[in-house]
Formats: structure tokens, C-alpha cells, sequence
């Protein structure tokens, strides 16, 4: 028998009586009751919403994935490209400027200015001050290039391209004077001042700064120019004592570094500076008067002789120290714009040229010394002489002349010059040796000591190069090339009783602690005897005054004056050929006591008289006058030393 109990038969019961107002449901097969006639407003439709799970989720998810994105961002930027974009922002927010050294003072031997500076302004931009973006115009360049390119006189497209530049530094122009960065101010504060009251005026120029710099300035125009030299736009010495002592004058720039925001320094960010160093000072050995009557001669006979150019040296006999350098053409380094580039070096150290016949003072003292001749030496002198494979003259056609040895050295004579220098040497060949030995003792075919930019030390072969011509030409002074210092070094010398002292240009410097440094001492060398010096001095006193000499237009009354001509043939620099004359007169005075050496050349005299007595002879006398007042030299009183010119067979 099963354990459950079978199910129960569920037995109808009596009916339930009906509730009032409620109909009863019919049962199965009763006849449907009849609806009421009245209509009945259908129940409200209700809208059943899907879950919100699944949208949740997905918003969850995007959230998610951009918070990853800017995590991974975030690392990237302070973790591992962190010193990048700290350096990037270094960059922009902090501008450095150079901070330009004074330049150090060119004086003269009193101290009075040769090359000065003055205050001035380099003209700056920030490019991105200067778009589309910032200024709200397409043209911004363009505009404040119009506005600018009158006032520092550039070219109006060349400006705008250095606006439209990238970076946030630009240089517009260097060294300007304070009236031009006013005007620049001035034309920037209009602007602003017509945009409060007109709206579409745009300051075009508010990205354009200033930076404090220095403008060189020579207060004597052309004076000493081709000592002193220039500076260029990159304020560096570009010639002469500008370039030469350029590490001296122009001191250790400095630099600043600040923050900046829209083109102005944020006071509060902090700086950082490190101060320029000014220049040294320099104290030439020029006087500047002696130089500016040493210019004024030259200039004057330059011009008068129409001449291609010409030199004047003065030196000090005792010091070697040089008293006055002069050039014509000159140029001024105030305008170089007006500048004749031939005439922007300094002609008196960088031309090289034959000297002609104020070179036989040289031969001369050879002879002296090796005791080959004395000044009372006899010596025939032909019209003619046949040498190698030539045939020499004197500058002017003669009956043979019966000259002493002083008398070859008053007459400039070419053929006695030839035929003293023979007795130098049994042979030919040793005489040419004995020769080469004291011109290079007295400085030539070397530099001159003064380590000047350009400075040419001259052509001479040694003695066994010597061609043919060469060996009876060089005693006069042609076959052999010195420049304008070299050949006053050499009077210098003889007046110094024989011993050589090395030029010098530069007295001294003073750094910015104001104390002054002494120039090194110049070299001393002996070349030749007191005695040989002092006879020398002698027979340069017949140049000048005897009647017979050639140098009478040299004569200064009161004192006694040594001096020596010179007209040689002279080399084109344009095509190689002789060409023209090198005119010169040099000497020195007082010649028993000597103080001061004079040395003139011209180059090329096209109009008048060419022969150095005639056009340089007066040089050396107006120059040697005033330098001989100008430092109270006063005459000696003593009677001058006649030596005889001629004798009679």
C-alpha cells in the first residue's frame, strides 16, 4: 500500500449571496450578461523603462578610459619627459640679453681723446609680439617696418623679414645714438596714445626694445685714422689700433637673464647677472698736433702734385717712439659708408716700395764702418758706367764729376754710390755680402716691431739671390722694397748715434682699476759706431747745405739740419711695370743734437716737379718746424761741419 494519502475531492458548496453592487461572474456555460449601455473610459497606458544597469556600465567604462588617458599623460609629463618640458618652459618664460663692456679709450701721449664711446642703444624685437594673433592684423610686420626703416635708415623689406622671423629675439640695428631710440619711443607712445581714443589703431610697435650698448666715436674726424683703424658693426677692431690691441679695448661682455611676460621683466621672478668688464684704456706715443700738422702737409702736396698718395713719419731719435703717422687720402672711421676702401689701411706701414737714393745713407755707413772710404775719399764719377749687363747714370747727364765721399752722398750720385759700395769686398760677390749684413741691421726685410695689422716687412733677397742688376742697383736704393717706417727707422738710427731702437706706437694702457702699465721697452741694437753715426750726421748736413746739394729746400732757419732725396723709379702696383716716381726726403735735426726724424714720401706726383727735394723737401720743413716748436727743441747755436763736395784733380 502507498504511504500517501489519495487527493481530495474538492465538493461545491452553497452559493455565495452576491455583494450589492457587484454582479456575479457567470459560471462555465452561462449566458454572457449584457454590458450596461453606458461607455467606459479606457484604463491610463503605462510605459514600463528597460534597466539602467547596462547604460551605468558603459558611462562607467568611458570615464574609466579617459581618467587613464590622463594619467598616462600626467606620468608622461612630470615623470618621464619631465626635464623637457621644463626646459621648454625655462625657455619661454626667461630671456637672456648680452650685456655689452665699455670699450676702452685711443689717447694720445697728453692724454687728450682720440677714439672715444658714447652711449647707444642696439634695437631689438620679439617676433611673436609681431603675428597675426597677438596684434589682431595680418600686417603687422609690415607696418611697424614702414614706421621704422626712415628712422635707422634700413631697408623697409629687409626689417620685415627680421620681424617675421621665428624666436623671441631679433636684432634690428646695432649701436644707435639715444636720438634714435627716442624717436622710436616717441613714435610708440603716439600710437598708444591715438588707441584710447581710436580703437582700430594698432601699436605696431610694442614688441621693439632697447639694449643699453656703446657707439665708437673719433672726436678728431680723419685724424690719426690709419693709426687708430675702426670698429665694425660687431663691435670688434675691424683695422689699426683698434684691431691690433681689439682683446685690450674691448673688455669682457656680461650677461642678464630674467623673466619675462608679453615682452616686459617680471619684477617678482628674480634675475640673474653677470656685469660687463670695461676695456683698458690705451696711450698712443702720437702727439696730436705734431700729427695734425703732419697730416695737413701731406694732404696739401698730395693734392698740389696730384699724386696717387703719400706718408709722413716723425719720430723721436732718442725713444723711438712715434710722434706722428700721417696718410693721404685719408678717411674718416665716424662715416665709413664715405670711405674709400683703397684708403682705409695705413699706407705708411703696408706699401711697399723702392726707396731710391735716401737709401745710400745706408750704403754709405757700410762703407764708414769697414773703413773702405772716408767722407774726403776721392771719387771719379763718370757720366756713364758700364756694370754687368747695364749701363747706369746719374739722374741728370754730367761731365765727370771729381766728388768726395761726402760729396757722392750731397750730389745723390748713382755711379759714385756704385763704386764706393765695390770696396766693401775684394770680390764682387763679398761686397754684396758686407752690403746685406747692415741693411738687415738696420731693420730691412723685416717687420718693424710695431706688430701693426697689414704691416709689410719689404723685399730683400740675401745676398746670393742678387741678380745681376741687383747687385749695383741695391746701393741706391732700387731692387730693394721697405715701407715709410722702415726708411725713418733708419735716419732714426744714425741720429741715435748709431743704435737702432725699435718703433713703438703705444706708451702704455690703463685697465679699469685705473692703474697704468708702463709699455714694454723697445729692443735697442748697434749697428753702427758712435763715430761712423756722428760723421754720418756730417755728410747729411752737405745735402741740405751746401749749394750743391740736393736738399736746400729742407733748410730751416736757426738750426742745423741732416737730410737726404730721394726719387726712384717706382713699381704700378696694377701691372708690375715701373711706372711713375717715389718721391721722399728724410733726415732729422738738429743734426749736431738730434731730437727728431722727419720721413716724407710720394707716390706717383703726376703734376709739377716729381724729384723728392722738390715736393718733399718742403714737406719735411713745415712738419719739422712746427714739431721742433711745438716740444721747445731750440737750436744748438753751434756752426755746422763743411765738409768739402768736390775736389780738383
Amino acid at each position: 500500500m502507498s504511504d500517501r494519502e489519495p487527493p481530495r475531492r474538492r465538493v461545491p458548496g452553497p452559493a455565495r449571496p452576491a455583494r450589492p453592487g457587484h454582479q456575479r461572474r457567470p459560471g462555465p456555460g452561462a449566458r454572457p450578461a449584457r454590458r450596461p449601455s453606458q461607455s467606459r473610459s479606457p484604463a491610463p497606458r503605462v510605459i514600463r523603462l528597460g534597466s539602467p544597469r547596462p547604460r551605468l556600465r558603459l558611462v562607467g567604462l568611458a570615464l574609466t578610459l579617459v581618467m587613464i588617458a590622463f594619467v598616462v599623460r600626467l606620468l608622461q609629463v612630470q615623470a618621464v619627459d619631465a626635464s623637457t618640458y621644463a626646459a621648454k618652459a625655462e625657455r619661454n618664460r626667461y630671456v637672456g640679453y648680452v650685456l655689452a663692456a665699455e670699450r676702452g679709450g685711443i689717447t694720445d701721449r697728453s692724454g687728450v681723446a682720440l677714439a672715444t664711446s658714447v652711449d647707444a642703444y642696439d634695437i631689438t624685437a620679439d617676433p611673436t609680439m609681431f603675428t597675426s594673433k597677438q596684434l589682431k592684423v595680418g600686417d603687422g610686420p609690415e607696418q611697424a617696418a614702414a614706421l621704422l626703416a626712415p628712422i635707422l635708415g634700413q631697408d623697409q623689406e629687409t626689417l620685415t623679414k627680421k620681424l617675421k622671423t621665428k624666436g623671441q629675439y631679433v636684432m634690428l640695428a646695432r649701436r644707435q645714438t639715444p636720438q634714435v631710440w627716442k624717436q622710436i619711443k616717441d613714435l610708440r607712445t603716439a600710437l598708444v596714445a591715438k588707441g584710447e581714443t581710436d580703437p582700430s589703431t594698432v601699436n605696431v610697435l610694442a614688441g621693439v626694445f632697447s639694449v643699453s650698448s656703446s657707439k665708437r666715436v673719433y672726436p678728431n674726424g680723419d685724424l690719426a685714422a690709419g693709426i687708430l683703424g675702426w670698429v665694425n658693426d660687431e663691435g670688434k677692431g675691424g683695422g689699426g689700433v683698434e684691431q691690433q690691441l681689439n682683446g685690450l679695448l674691448a673688455g669682457k661682455d656680461g650677461k642678464i637673464r630674467y623673466a619675462q611676460s608679453g615682452g616686459f621683466q617680471v619684477p617678482t621672478a628674480g634675475s640673474t647677472e653677470t656685469p660687463a668688464v670695461s676695456g683698458s684704456d690705451v696711450e698712443l706715443t702720437i702727439d696730436r698736433d705734431i700729427q695734425w700738422a703732419a697730416q695737413n702737409a701731406i694732404t696739401d702736396q698730395v693734392k698740389e702734385s696730384k699724386a696717387d698718395r703719400g706718408y709722413v713719419i716723425v719720430q723721436d731719435t732718442r725713444t723711438g717712439e712715434v710722434l706722428a703717422m700721417a696718410n693721404s687720402p685719408g678717411f674718416d672711421p665716424n662715416d665709413l659708408s664715405q670711405a674709400n676702401s683703397a684708403a682705409m689701411g695705413n699706407a705708411a706701414l703696408q706699401d711697399a716700395y723702392e726707396p731710391g737714393s735716401t737709401a745710400k745713407v745706408m750704403s754709405m755707413a757700410a762703407v764708414l764702418q769697414e773703413n773702405a772710404a772716408t767722407p774726403l775719399t776721392h771719387v771719379v764719377v763718370p757720366n756713364r758706367l758700364h756694370r754687368g749687363d747695364r749701363l747706369f747714370k746719374d739722374d741728370i747727364d754730367h761731365p765727370t764729376w771729381y766728388l768726395t765721399l761726402n760729396g757722392v752722398l750731397a750730389k745723390s750720385s748713382n755711379i759714385g754710390t756704385i763704386l764706393a759700395t765695390g770696396q766693401l769686398g775684394k770680390t764682387q760677390a763679398q761686397a754684396n755680402q758686407v752690403l746685406y749684413s747692415y741693411l738687415r741691421k738696420f731693420g730691412i726685410g723685416d717687420y718693424t716691431g710695431l706688430d701693426f695689422p697689414g704691416e709689410t716687412k719689404g723685399i730683400l733677397a740675401p745676398a746670393d739671390k742678387w741678380s745681376t742688376s741687383q747687385q749695383y742697383t741695391i746701393p741706391f736704393g732700387q731692387g730693394v722694397s721697405i715701407n715709410a717706417m722702415q726708411a725713418a727707422s733708419v735716419y732714426s738710427t744714425i741720429a741715435n748715434d748709431g743704435v737702432r731702437v725699435e718703433p713703438t706706437l703705444v706708451r702704455g694702457t690703463k685697465g679699469p682699476d685705473g692703474r697704468f702699465e708702463p709699455a714694454p721697452k723697445p729692443k735697442k741694437t748697434r749697428v753702427v759706431s758712435a763715430k761712423t753715426a756722428k760723421t754720418l750726421a756730417h755728410m747729411l748736413e752737405s745735402v741740405v747745405d751746401d749749394e750743391e746739394g740736393t736738399g736746400t729746400k729742407a733748410r730751416i732757419p736757426g738750426y742745423r739740419v741732416a737730410g737726404k732725396t730721394g726719387t726712384a723709379n717706382r713699381v704700378d702696383p696694377a701691372t708690375g711695370k715701373y711706372h711713375g716716381y717715389t718721391s721722399s726726403f728724410a733726415g732729422f735735426a738738429p743734426a749736431d743734437k738730434p731730437r727728431i726724424t722727419v720721413y716724407c714720401a710720394i707716390q706717383n706726383a703726376t703734376t709739377g716737379s716729381y724729384f723728392g727735394g722738390q715736393i718733399c723737401g718742403p714737406v719735411y720743413k713745415q712738419v719739422m718746424e712746427f714739431a721742433l716748436k711745438s716740444l721747445q727743441i731750440p737750436p744748438t747755436g753751434a756752426k755746422a761741419a763743411k765738409l768739402p763736395v768736390t775736389y780738383r784733380p
